[in-house]
């Protein structure tokens, strides 16, 4: 026994990262993880994964511990996460692995909390994510071409994995750390079959340092597609044991071991669309039958959150099909609700989890619900016009996109003197993705890719006339064919009639931080209808989760205290917007608002709870 001064001191000593005599504190121990013909390996020993996939970016850090405590409740072993490339170098070699980003203290927390990880740092990651994961600005490089053996794709791939590799490498089972699998390329055979590709894929993960246990995952129609010989094939979008078993053996040497890498107890929301929910009495005899096979399992999504900032993706099919860009909401009625909540598909598919403990391990109780509130109403009595508040301009002689701006997300306000008299079509090709269109200031009308506008009917006023086009990137194209085709902003042209306009200023508004609105002398003007900026303080007492009610206003997006909460847009089916408490402070907080559609708007109410469901009549599906 150690003597009780040294007892008293060991507390101090290891609060400071030293043990005894000066040594840091023992690492953790290293462990194998290895596939058997029908089960996985864990230190030799037969080991089911029962994980949930949840995004770190998607919760705020300061709660990300209550989420994985919330796995643990409903009876998870294991979490997954996608590592988000745009995130992590929204610049050319400019690395951000901070804050909400800094995926290693996630990965670690996980550990903290007795959980096992899947890591899944494909750079292409769909997810709903804002052109499937990849930044920007790989559109600016020319020739170069994502998902291929193309060199300037596979040099640039090949430094951001080895930016990844040295904060996550380490944290794999076999050093230590709970990653016990890393996931190579993301449901590739749903985009091609070259298996040079994927075999240099799987070099660079080794180059990078990921020398334990890696595989491919794939849609039941496209696991052949997608598989590389020699790394086991896992499944996703079945609960079908016989199917499971019967796609693993025909890629992976007739053995398993069996994997569902993604199982859909439900689907996300897009603008204009209802709010996808599917009751848990239906999926729940299919989460039972894969446990009950001795089959491993990842949920997606356990937990959605929110994804905050401009990071939503979109889907699109091609011409003649809609542009659909997703919600802000990442709810994905999925087991835990936005807000971190147990939900009834929470408590059912923890009760089939429950059979399948081991002996002697109930289940920790489920917490009790994160308090909510609905704060008084606040009056938002800071108000600019956006128009007064531009940059200094770029000019051309014809539109430039986003990414030749050198800008990722947000908006883009085009400027040209056209000459007025009479009356003109306004004609975009092509538009991405939304359009607020001002003369001399005063806003005529808009124009949606969801609903292929392109054309608009403008009475001009005489004289030289001030035509204002405030393009918004709705998401960049997420999933399929068309990743190639993802610049944003006025891409080509403008008509007035026949003729093109020329001589552009360009005003770039990425709204990359929360803007600051500043105490004005008088309210700005609003009868013109052009976007303002609006702000006010609010008071709090007790800070708890809180809901903006944006049902009164028309689009736009929130900050609060310098977070960006998300897009909101009256067409729904999201009609509010979460607020956490852990980004709520006890006593003055800050609100902004950056108002498109009724700059008139100024009184913002709060609500205890979400309202994921209503869409405004007449103005919600494209035809």
């Amino acid at each position: 026994m150690l003597p009780s001064f040294l007892r008293g001191l060991l507390p101090l000593l290891t609060a400071a990262g030293l043990g005894l005599a000066g040594a840091p504190p023992a690492t953790p121990p290293a462990h194998t993880f290895a596939l058997a013909a029908d089960q996985f390996l864990l230190d030799g020993k037969p080991f089911q994964m029962i994980s949930g996939e949840l995004h770190y970016p998607r919760i705020p850090r300061e709660a990300w511990r209550q989420r994985l405590k919330m796995a643990k409740a409903m009876g998870l072993n294991t979490v997954g996460t996608y590592v988000f490339w745009n995130a992590h170098e929204p610049q050319p070699g400019r690395y951000d692995f901070a804050g909400n980003h800094d995926v290693a203290a996630f990965v670690r927390m996980a550990q903290e909390e007795g959980l096992w990880v899947v890591l899944r740092p494909s750079p292409y990651v769909c997810a709903e994510w804002e052109f499937g994961g990849y930044p920007y600005w790989l559109q600016n490089i020319p020739g170069l071409k994502v998902r291929s053996q193309e060199p300037q794709y596979v040099a640039a791939y090949r430094r951001y994995m080895q930016a990844v590799g040295k904060q996550l490498a380490p944290l794999q089972v076999n050093h230590g750390g709970p990653v016990l699998m890393v996931q190579v390329e993301n449901e590739y055979g749903s985009y091609g079959a070259d298996k040079e590709y994927l075999a240099l894929n799987k070099k660079l993960f080794e180059e990078a340092g990921f020398d334990g246990l890696l595989y491919t995952c794939d849609p039941v129609k496209d696991v052949a597609n997608g598989h590389l010989p020699g790394l086991l094939p896992a499944v996703n979008g079945t609960d079908k044991p016989g199917q499971i078993r019967q796609l693993v053996r025909a890629n992976h040497g007739g053995q398993g071991p069996y994997y569902v890498a993604e199982w859909y107890p439900a689907w996300f929301d897009w603008w204009g669309t209802q709010h996808h929910t599917v009751p848990a009495a239906k999926y729940s005899p299919g989460l039972d039958s894969v446990l009950k096979a001795g089959m491993s399992i990842n949920m997606y999504m356990f937990h959605g959150g929110t994804t905050r900032g401009f990071m939503n993706g979109a889907n699109y099919k091609g011409d003649g099909t809609a542009y659909e860009p997703q919600i802000s909401s990442y709810d994905y009625d999925a087991p835990l609700d936005e807000a971190g909540n147990a939900t009834p598909k929470f408590l059912a598919f923890r009760s089939v989890i429950a059979k399948y403990r081991p002996a002697g391990q109930p289940l920790p109780p489920v917490p009790a619900p994160r308090p909510s509130v609905a704060l008084p109403a606040v009056s938002l009595t800071r108000t600019h016009r956006l128009l007064d508040r531009l940059p200094a301009p770029v000019a051309s002689a014809t539109p430039l996109t986003f990414e030749a701006l050198k800008q990722a997300y947000g908006y883009v306000l085009y400027r040209a003197t056209v000459p007025g008299g009479s009356p003109q079509t306004l004609k975009i090709t092509d538009l991405r993705d939304y359009a607020v269109v001002l003369l001399n200031g005063r806003r005529v009308g808009s124009l949606d890719r969801r609903l292929r506008q392109d054309s608009l009917r403008l009475a001009l006023p005489a004289g030289p006339v001030q035509l204002d086009i405030l393009v918004e990137n709705m998401g960049r194209i997420n999933f399929g064919k068309y990743l190639l085709e993802n610049n944003k902003g006025i891409t080509r042209s403008v008509r007035l009639g026949e003729k093109e306009v020329r001589g552009w200023q360009m005003f770039g508004l990425p709204f990359d931080q929360a803007p600051a609105v500043p105490n004005a002398s008088a309210a700005a003007p609003t009868a013109d209808g052009a976007p303002v900026l609006r702000a006010a303080t609010f008071s709090v007492v007790q800070p708890a989760d809180t809901y903006l009610d944006m049902r009164q206003w028309g689009k736009g997006v929130v900050w609060v205290n310098g977070h960006h909460l998300g897009r909101y847009w009256a067409i729904g089916p999201q009609q509010t917007l979460y607020v956490p408490a852990e980004w709520l402070k006890k006593g003055t907080n800050e609100i902004a608002v950056l108002e498109l559609l009724k700059p008139q708007q100024a009184q913002l109410s709060f609500l205890n709870h979400p309202i994921l469901s209503e869409l405004q009549p007449g103005v919600t599906k494209a035809p």
